[in-house]
């Protein structure tokens, strides 16, 4: 299993580091090492991994399965009323079979395929490898360090018009949300090693850089971000001291029903505010001003999108249709509206269900959980941000995003079905 730790802990900076730098291969060097931490789980686990893994993944081990046999249905040939009608017209102009695939780009499609069985893969050796307390600490440092790094680059772009250019702002605002309760939790982690009779001295530094990480990531998050993204890091938050709250005051089940059902209407009444503060599409209202002209090109698009979608990954060749000025390319004003155009309503629906079962579940590990709460705490505050900024900006359509998000979980996922720091991993 440590090569397995290994290959995680090269995915997840590699990926991070060289995506925010703008490095090309990036991605590929992420999913090279996902791969091979893939193989070496598989090959070096033992009855007690699997076990945890399935105990991990019961409350939904098919939406692992599901969304990579969904992306690869878009690729089979199809009647043409079931096709993209690129490929009615072609058949119209160039005769040949009456068959052709739900997506409008094979290449594109194809190529979101692997990000998503990437993505599935890391979150299940993040599952298997981080069992043992120790490694799940160093991974967590890891997430923190790497977002904190990116929350950096924000908050000194004033400073520099080299990072201003270099580093996409929606990656970094992205980053800079998850930073932020990532680096709570490395605080809470070095107040429970400060209690627990661990040294003194190493927990207080463990605790200044947490402290470093979260005031890096908040100015960033909520000083140089927009409104939207801040009030998303702020959701996150207040799951995080909800849950604090619960645990420490020792609430009996039913009031603690109580309250979070109070944090849950509180939460929808904000969420309705911010959607009825603008008029149109709902999936445009908490996006960033984008123009009259593009405005009406992505609603345009949204009226035409089918209920499968153009296919994953295809929004760029797509968006070629709907722009007026033929030098500028039509971008996804979020990662909401990204993932309605290329898969439809069904896949949209799945993909905010799969959210939320996943929320509900480390929500409840984290209330559960004896000691270590803080790490299904964490991810259920940063699957809450994701879940909200995903609808008011395209920053986790990066694959450093993407990457460091199913490492979050699967981090959580795993420590809330794990009751002992004794070390399992070999």
């Amino acid at each position: 299993m440590s090569f397995a730790y290994f290959a995680l802990i090269v995915c997840l900076v590699s990926a991070s580091a060289l995506d925010i730098a703008g490095a090309k291969f990036g991605v590929q060097l992420g999913m090279t090492a996902t791969a091979l931490g893939l193989f070496a789980a598989v090959f070096s686990a033992r009855k007690a991994d699997y076990e945890h893994y399935l105990r991990a993944t019961v409350w939904g081990r098919w939406i692992l399965i599901g969304i990579p046999l969904c992306i690869a249905a878009q690729l089979v040939p199809l009647w043409l009323s079931w096709a993209h009608p690129i490929w009615a017209s072609s058949h119209d102009a160039l005769a040949g079979l009456s068959l052709g695939p739900v997506t409008a780009d094979l290449g594109l499609t194809l190529n979101a395929l692997f990000q998503a069985l990437a993505a599935i893969s890391l979150l299940s050796v993040t599952i298997v490898v981080v069992r043992d307390r120790s490694r799940a600490e160093l991974v967590l440092f890891v997430l923190s360090g790497v977002t904190a790094v990116s929350a950096l680059t924000l908050d000194l772009r004033p400073f520099s018009s080299a990072l201003a250019t270099a580093v996409p702002s929606d990656l970094a605002t992205t980053m800079a949300g998850l930073g932020v309760m990532l680096n709570i939790a490395v605080m809470q982690l070095a107040a429970e090693r400060a209690e627990t009779r661990h040294s003194v001295v190493r927990s207080v530094a463990i605790g200044l850089c947490g402290l470093g990480g979260a005031l890096a990531s908040a100015v960033a998050v909520f000083g140089l971000s927009g409104t939207n993204s801040a009030i998303a890091a702020a959701f996150g938050l207040v799951l995080m001291l909800l849950i604090l709250v619960i645990r420490r005051i020792d609430l009996s089940p039913l009031a603690a029903g109580a309250l979070s059902l109070a944090a849950l209407v509180g939460a929808m009444i904000v969420l309705s505010f911010l959607f009825e503060k603008n008029a149109g599409p709902i999936l445009l209202r908490l996006v960033a001003d984008v123009g009259a002209e593009t405005r009406a090109a992505l609603e345009r698009m949204l009226a035409d999108t089918r209920w499968f979608g153009a296919g994953a990954g295809t929004f760029s060749a797509v968006g070629r249709i709907y722009q007026s000025d033929a030098g500028a390319a039509l971008m996804a004003p979020s990662t909401a509206f990204a993932i309605f155009a290329d898969t439809g309503w069904v896949g949209f629906s799945a993909a905010l269900l799969a959210g939320m079962m996943a929320l509900g579940r480390l929500f409840l590990g984290a209330l559960q959980r004896g000691r270590d709460s803080f790490f299904p705490a964490a991810a259920a505050a940063c699957l809450v941000f994701a879940l909200v900024e995903s609808f008011a900006g395209s920053g986790l359509l990066h694959p450093a995003a993407i990457l460091c998000l199913s490492t979050i979980v699967g981090l959580g996922l795993s420590q809330s079905v794990t009751q002992s720091s004794r070390g399992t991993g070999h």
